[in-house]
């Protein structure tokens, strides 16, 4: 254990420091080491007497630090419990000893043990023990050798015993426990609110605890400890009274150390006074007769008693006694008091005073004592009035301040101590201050207690009056009824104090407000004032609430020229603040007027309901701090952030002006929380000044007038306010306010009027927008559930409205009201259901006005009704609302106005038709079952005829697309099918008979007969002045600068919406009674439109027909009467306009085949044989139109004709259906005839080729004579193809001239691709034809080499074969039933390649015009061709006759002999394409001749092919070879032309490498012993070799080497056919 440990310890150093000189100390200290060991709790060692005796007999030697140690270890022991009760005596006994030595530390010891002795169990409990050791502590405090720290740990010491043993009585007597009085004197906080707050928290504790702790009866007995301290008591009272202590045996010690102990006693232990009948006596005859003593002041103070700590310890033992027993102490109190009062007016010393001041200012900012003071003297009649007293006595003390001839000086002092005080430092002054200085500071003390205590009364006076209202005797300001007052005690007290102080502290702190400028200060007087008049106002204190009111607006606004000022004293009632006409340029806010201002502010937020008439006082002093406000030259001097506080924390980012202005503003708006009355009367404040500054604008300086439109601006910025804060109640007060801004909107003042309708709108919007209309249900409701009195307040709200309309002829009044309606509109329209009529009777009239701007406004109310507002409208208003939009339409004041009214018409069909009011009614009464039935009734006849809504809003429409004004019947026209197209769906056939018969059709025959007749006479704009003498007009542009042009738009969009309804409704509509003749009309209408009409006209027509049939059509929606009828307009227009002409007519035209192909694509299903043909003779008679009215078009301009370019465009659409496939035939021969019809000139040209043949190789059978011609030109003669060029039919049989080649250019791809798609039957019956027309189309080169007709004919013709030769071994069966057809195709292809190849392929050109680009692009086609034909066509499997065959190789053929064919002479002329194309059909023969054995492609056509192409080719390689050397003879030493000699090398290559096939071989004329022992070695593979074995050996002597070389090659492979490379002479 700790305590071992340490006890252990001091004993050793015990035993250490007395070995040498006391043995038996230092014996008995290791004994008690031994005995320390043994035990093991402080009980233990308390039994054990060897311990403590131990430490006894160190103490008994008298040495210092053995005392020491010793008392040390008991001071252990004794804080521990570790010493037995019995060992008392011996103990103190020691330490009296001790006492008396004179070592500071044996004493400073002796003290420390005396006080652990109180604290521990070993507390004295008998009169002996206590009065030693307390008389140890009182001898150690007078003993005239002690140190000062002796002698103060004395008196510590001794205060603290006497703490310790009044807590033990209270402990022994059971008296409550805790703080049992106020703890002496409380220090003073940094205000004096603080001060009273503190100290009534504080007094209100100590009588709870009282109370708490059980019956105030007094106890007659006392306990054992009860006596020692009544014993203690009684000795200190006779020490304070300067003799002496007979049970402490003491004879005299100071009095002030008595005093201050008694002090203590008085101050903190009032329960012990109040409960124990013994103490009470004593405080009863001995302390209060000491006390009065003491404090009288009637004999000359000397020695002790008349320092001032002895007077301010008396002082404050006497406020003990008044503080907390006068209750019991009535007279003594009285005595007390009476004599501290007095003793303020005697002639003492200022420090005596100054004490004196401190004591009342205490009772003073004391509520609770100030109460029990009231209540024992003041309210009982045997007392004298010492509150009362006092606070004249501190009034006194404050007003002679300014009879003083240092006033100011004392003043400043005053502020400058409580500016000290608000930052929380202590006032003191400075030590080497002037004796002057000390006097001021020493008044100026004197002065802020007195201050101080009166703002306490105030305080506490506030105070009282809140403990009132908390205990329910007084209402609290918001609910206070100033004409109720109050009986209750609490009440009746604190009015008690306000009628006997109120005066005397009015006139304290008005002198020292207005002499004063400190700022904390002026904050306490402010506080004050706001305290007090708040509780004069719950108090219903009328005369002092209007007096304290009457003196703070005077500390407001400075206003100049003030008249007489009046005393503050009197009540408002004859007292007001006078101001002048005209206030001062600068107006500067000082801080003590800011503070003023918000402490009126306070007071006014506080006091709202009890101000009644002082009301105008305060509205005068707003109004002319608003217009400080306003004013450009008014300013304020920095105002602290630790100012009076309102409802709201004031920000420092704020000027001191907006934080007033706010301030303002919620003073008005808290106006919700008074009662009616007190609203009535500040409304009635408000409009008297504004009445009063009404009558001052009508004359009077501009500024002056100005002043009291300020004060009128003023007044209805609060009314409104004002009703904004009582929405929830607004109906009693809604008429004052709106007749006086009626009046206002009559005064001839414009200024004053835009005040009154500004304040109107705000006023309305503000009621409307109140809770009382929120949430009233939906439409459908609002009349069962609507109260009666809320349509009551809604009519009258909007009836000013009404009323400033109609009453006025003013145009800026008028505009007015409407702007206001426009607000209440967009705001709040969707709440108002009982006054509908009255607006839109209103709106109406507006209609009818000339001025533009009412109109404008007018309409802005009604786009609001009907934009957002139907679903809120009665059912019983919807048809006026109609009604009132066609008004707007049709009126002529403003042209955008009836364009959105027609617009708004359109949305209100919208609203009709959703239907909403159709909700039935047996769901309304399930909402609520307890609606009243007569009232659903009211609800079922409310149900509107949505059928009679729709046909108003037609009928207008309909009336409005007879407006003279274009843009309105326009827009009405739009929207009327507009409408129908969005809601027809819900229209029933009768309506739907009704609209067509009552509106559309009517519509399209009025556009269509006003088109027709109107006026084409051009308009001239509008005049915009003169130029030159000459009149200026507006430009107008050239599509409507003319009646009819302006009624062709109206027209275009009738048919367009008549588009939309059959577009939409066509199959509903055809089901009608008499819409055939309807269609008919319109049939009639359109044609019309089409052949007379302007090109918009005749497109929107063409459109109106087109749209219909394309939109139902796929569906199976339209009857075939109506898609004939309509290809009967249409060819009936083509036929027609032949006679039109112009843009017009082209376009319309144009627009018939577009619409012609696309009603074809979605209604094929629907067409015949006979409807098909006529729709290609349609298409035809466009195209001969086109072509006779476009003949030179080509020519001149190089493009394809419109018509014949949109026929162009629809084409591929035109093909024949399935079910008409028969009509293939038909179709591409009705197109075919628009090719070139040139007469073939293939005889021709092979007549003129006969002439010039070499003889062949007789004895075979497939010898044939090959055309040549000397200058290797295969042609027709040029005459006779440009006559043939020139041949045409007649344009009336459909055929175009040949120079139309540009049309036929553009209609071969298409013609192509349509015959590709044919069914292969069809393809078939008229592929010669097409071959026929392909073939004439390319003959078109001769004559114009660099044409496309050509070049697009050749594409076509590949793309054909290609196709065929593709699909031929798919088809079948077809060919034998198509076997004539496919024969005579063949020939017409056969004829292609005859006439193109031979004719117009490798041929020399006359043309120098086609660039290099155009003569390589030329070649590639020509050898395009060439390939198809030769690898494509001819090695196919195909079903051509023989002799097809043989034409098509002697084709080629004659194209190879061009280079062959030419004299020498001629070979160097000849282009460089001229011979690549020459050896490339030499090619095409090596090809064809030839075999892979490695390839399987081989067929009866390949060997038919190889066996007609191997004999032409061996005959034609013979006479190249023939050639060349007779050339070479010719020639002599000349070099051979480079074309011949690269020819004949071509065919020695070429015959190197030929391979033939077996069958192929059996054709040469061979001896049969050579075919069969080849056949033998090696297949007969180079048989061909053999048969110009003879050419071979001529060339062997050639002069040219590499002509040698191959003819070695081949003659090597000769040798290698015939074996003979492996026979040698050796073999």
């Amino acid at each position: 254990m700790a305590l071992m440990a340490v006890l252990e310890s001091d004993l050793r150093a015990l035993s250490g420091e007395a070995r040498r000189r006391y043995p038996a100390i230092k014996d008995g200290a290791e004994h008690a080491i031994l005995k320390l060991r043994s035990l093991s709790s402080p009980d233990e060692i308390a039994h054990n007497e060897d311990i403590l005796r131990i430490f006894l007999m160190a103490c008994e030697v008298k040495t210092v630090k053995l005392s020491v140690i010793a008392l040390s270890c008991m001071q252990k022991l004794l804080s521990h419990d570790a010493v037995a009760p019995s060992a008392l005596k011996e103990i103190l006994d020691t330490l009296k000893y001790h006492g008396e030595m004179l070592d500071e530390s044996v004493q400073l010891k002796t003290l420390q043990t005396i006080l652990i002795i109180f604290q521990s169990r070993l507390q004295p409990d008998t009169e002996e023990h206590m009065a030693l050791a307390l008389g140890i502590c009182l001898r150690l405090l007078e003993y005239n050798r002690s140190s000062d720290s002796v002698r103060n740990t004395a008196a510590a010491t001794f205060r603290q015993a006497v703490a310790l043993i009044f807590d033990h009585v209270v402990s022994a007597e059971a008296l409550p426990t805790g703080k049992y009085g106020s703890g002496g004197y409380i220090s003073r906080s940094n205000s004096v609110t603080s001060d009273v707050n503190r100290n009534i928290n504080h007094l209100e504790s100590l009588e709870q605890e009282f109370i708490s702790g059980g019956s105030p009866i007094m106890k007659k007995t006392l306990t054992k400890s009860g006596n020692l301290g009544l014993l203690l008591l009684e000795d200190l009272t006779a020490l304070a009274a300067g003799g002496s202590a007979s049970w402490l045996r003491i004879t005299s010690i100071q009095r002030t150390f008595a005093l201050d102990i008694l002090e203590f006693i008085l101050s903190n232990y009032v329960v012990v006074f109040r409960t124990l009948l013994p103490y009470e006596q004593v405080l009863h005859h001995q302390i209060c007769s000491l006390l009065m003593t003491s404090i009288r002041t009637n004999t000359e103070l000397e020695g002790e008693v008349g320092e001032p700590y002895f007077r301010r310890l008396v002082l404050r033992s006497v406020a003990h006694i008044i503080r907390h027993y006068s209750n019991s102490l009535v007279t003594e109190s009285e005595v007390f008091l009476s004599m501290l009062v007095k003793v303020i007016s005697l002639d003492m010393p200022l420090w005596h005073r100054i004490l004196v001041l401190e004591i009342l200012r205490g009772f003073c900012v004391e509520a609770r004592t100030l109460k029990i003071l009231f209540q024992n003297f003041d309210m009982n009649p045997k007392n004298t009035n010492v509150v009362e007293s006092m606070v004249k006595a501190l009034a006194r003390v404050v007003s002679n301040v300014q009879f003083q001839e240092t006033c100011d000086e004392s003043l400043a002092a005053v502020a400058g101590m409580f500016s000290s005080k608000a930052k929380g430092i202590e006032w003191s002054l400075d030590n080497d201050a002037s004796n002057a200085a000390v006097l001021v500071a020493s008044e100026a003390h004197a002065i802020t207690l007195a201050i101080e205590g009166l703002l306490g009364v105030v305080f506490t006076i506030a105070t009282l009056t809140d403990e009132a209202v908390d205990v329910g005797e007084l209402d609290s300001p918001s609910d206070c009824d100033p004409h109720v007052k109050s009986t209750g005690k609490a009440a009746v007290l604190c009015m008690s104090m306000v009628d006997s102080t109120w005066f005397t502290i009015l006139d304290a702190l008005s002198l020292v407000l207005t002499k004063s400028q400190g700022e904390a200060i002026i904050l306490e007087m402010l506080k004050a004032y706001q305290a007090f008049t708040q509780a004069c106002g719950m108090l219903g204190a009328i005369e002092p609430l209007n007096s304290f009111l009457a003196s703070l607006c005077k500390f407001t606004i400075n206003i100049s020229n003030e008249t007489e000022k009046r005393s503050v004293l009197l009540s408002p009632g004859s007292k007001r603040l006078e101001t002048s006409a005209e206030q001062r340029d600068s107006v500067v806010l000082t801080s003590k007027n800011v503070q003023a201002l918000r402490t009126l502010f306070n007071i006014a937020h506080r006091l709202y309901n009890v101000l009644g008439p002082s009301w105008v006082l305060v509205l005068e002093t707003l109004a002319a701090l608003d217009r400080a406000i306003h004013s450009p030259h008014a300013t304020t001097q920095e105002v602290p952030t630790s100012g009076v506080k309102l409802t709201r924390e004031s920000s420092s980012q704020y000027s001191d002006f907006n934080i007033l202005s706010s301030l303002n503003s919620q003073l008005f708006e808290s106006s919700g929380m008074m009662h009616v009355s007190a609203v009535k009367s500040l409304l009635s404040a408000l409009r008297q000044l504004s009445y009063q500054c009404m009558q001052g604008t009508l004359g009077g300086p501009g500024q002056a007038s100005s002043q009291k439109i300020g004060s009128i601006n003023f007044s209805v910025e609060r009314m409104i306010s004002i009703l904004v804060s009582n929405l929830h109640r607004v109906e009693p007060l809604w008429d004052d306010v709106v007749a006086h801004f009626l009046e206002l909107s009559n005064s001839t003042n414009q200024h004053l009027r835009n005040l009154a309708l500004q304040a109107l709108d705000q006023s309305i919007c503000a009621v409307l927008g109140s809770d009382e209309f929120q949430n009233n249900g939906s439409a459908g409701l609002r009349i069962i559930t609507m109260p009666s009195e809320l349509g009551s307040l809604e009519c009258s709200v909007i009836s000013p409205l009404r009323v400033l309309y109609f009453s006025t002829q003013n145009p800026d009044v008028r505009s007015g009201s409407l702007k206001i309606l426009l607000h209440v509109l967009e705001r709040h329209g969707e709440k108002l259901y009982f006054s509908w009529n009255s607006i839109l009777e209103m709106l109406r009239s507006v209609a009818d006005v000339p001025e533009k701007e009412l109109v404008t406004l007018g309409f802005q109310s009604l786009r609001v009704i009907m934009n957002d507002g139907l679903s809120t409208i009665p059912a019983d208003c919807l048809q006026v609302c109609i009604d009132v939009t066609g008004a707007y339409s049709a009126q002529k004041t403003e042209l955008n106005i009836s364009l959105t009214a027609i617009g708004i018409l359109w949305t209100s069909t919208d609203f009709i038709a959703k239907d909403l009011l159709y909700q039935p009614i047996e769901d309304i009464v399930l909402q609520d079952v307890h609606v009243n039935t007569q009232l659903i009734n009211n609800k079922k006849e409310d149900i509107v005829d949505h059928d009679k809504l729709l046909f108003s809003v037609f009928s207008l429409l309909h009336n409005l697309g007879a407006d003279e004004r274009p843009e309105v019947r326009n827009s009405a026209v739009r929207t009327l099918f507009q409408t129908l197209g969005s809601h027809g769906q819900k229209l029933s056939k009768s309506m739907w008979e009704d609209c067509l018969w009552n509106y559309v059709f009517p519509t399209l025959d009025r556009a269509s007969h006003m088109a027709a007749t109107s006026s084409k006479d051009e308009w001239h704009g509008k005049e915009l002045g003169t130029r030159g003498g000459k009149a200026v007009h507006m430009l107008i542009h050239h599509s409507r600068n003319t009646a009819q042009k302006q009624w062709d738009e109206t027209i275009v969009l009738v048919l367009g919406g008549i588009s939309r309804l059959l577009r939409s409704f066509f199959p509903l509509l055809r089901v009608l009674r008499n819409f055939w003749s309807g269609w008919q009309s319109l049939l009639h209408v359109v044609k019309n439109s089409i052949l007379c009409g302007s090109k918009e006209v005749a497109l929107a027509a063409i459109n109106c027909l087109q749209s219909t049939i394309l939109s139902h059509s796929p569906k199976g929606n339209l009857p075939l009467p109506y898609l004939q009828s309509v290809l009967e307009v249409y060819d009936s227009v083509l036929q027609k306009s032949a006679n039109y002409s112009g843009d017009a007519a082209i376009k319309a035209k144009q627009e018939i085949i577009h619409g012609l192909g696309e009603i074809y694509v979605q209604a094929q299903e629907l067409f015949d044989g006979g409807m098909y043909t006529q729709l290609l003779v349609v298409i035809d008679s466009a195209i001969t139109e086109a072509n006779v009215a476009n003949q030179n078009f080509e020519a001149e301009f190089g493009h394809v004709p419109p018509m014949q370019r949109t026929v162009l465009e629809i084409l591929p659409l035109l093909s024949p259906p399935k079910h008409l496939s028969p009509m293939w035939s038909l179709f591409l021969q009705n197109f075919l005839q628009y090719l070139p019809r040139s007469e073939s000139l293939l005889d021709e040209g092979e007549d003129a080729e006969k002439g010039n043949t070499t003889s062949q190789r007789p004895g075979s059978q497939y010898s044939k004579k090959i055309p040549l011609v000397s200058n290797g030109t295969a042609s027709v003669p040029t005459n006779r193809l440009h006559d043939s060029s020139r041949s045409s039919v007649s344009t009336a049989s459909g055929i175009v001239d040949s120079s139309h080649h540009l049309f036929a250019e553009k209609l071969i791809p298409r013609l192509v691709d349509l015959f590709l798609q044919a069914p292969a039957g069809e393809k078939y019956s008229i592929y010669p034809d097409i071959i026929q027309s392909l073939r004439r189309c390319m003959t078109t080169r001769r004559d114009n080499p660099d044409g496309a007709l050509w070049r697009s004919a050749v594409e076509g013709f590949n793309r054909i074969l290609i196709d065929d030769v593709s699909n031929l071994p798919s088809c079948g069966p077809d060919l034998a039933t198509h076997r004539p057809a496919r024969i005579r195709m063949w020939k017409e292809v056969a004829d292609v390649y005859e006439i193109f190849l031979v004719g117009y392929c490798g041929r020399a050109l006359a043309s120098e015009s086609l660039s290099a680009a155009s003569l390589k692009a030329d070649e590639l086609t020509e050898m395009n061709i060439l390939d198809i034909l030769g690898d494509k066509l001819l090695k196919s499997e195909l079903d051509a006759p023989h002799n097809i065959l043989q034409r098509l190789v002697n084709t080629l053929d004659r194209c190879a002999s061009r280079t062959c064919s030419l004299p020498v002479d001629l070979v160097e002329r000849i282009p460089l394409h001229c011979g690549r194309f020459s050896l490339a059909c030499l090619h095409k023969l090596f090809t064809l001749s030839s075999f892979n054995y490695e390839a399987t492609e081989w067929n009866a056509t390949s060997s038919e092919v190889s066996k007609i192409s191997v004999m032409i080719l061996m005959m034609r390689c013979e006479y190249i070879v023939k050639r060349f050397l007779a050339d070479e003879i010719d020639l002599g030493e000349r070099h051979l032309p480079q074309a011949r000699v690269e020819e004949t090398t071509f065919v020695l290559q070429e015959l190197a490498r030929l391979v033939i096939h077996t069958d192929t071989s059996s054709v040469f004329p061979l001896h049969p012993c050579l075919k069969e022992g080849l056949l033998e070695k090696n297949n007969g593979r180079r048989q061909h070799l053999f048969v110009l074995f003879p050419s071979f050996c001529e060339l062997v002597v050639s002069r040219e080497a590499r002509v040698r070389e191959l003819v070695q090659v081949l003659l090597r492979l000769i040798t290698g056919e015939l074996a003979l490379d492996k026979i040698t002479l050796s073999s």
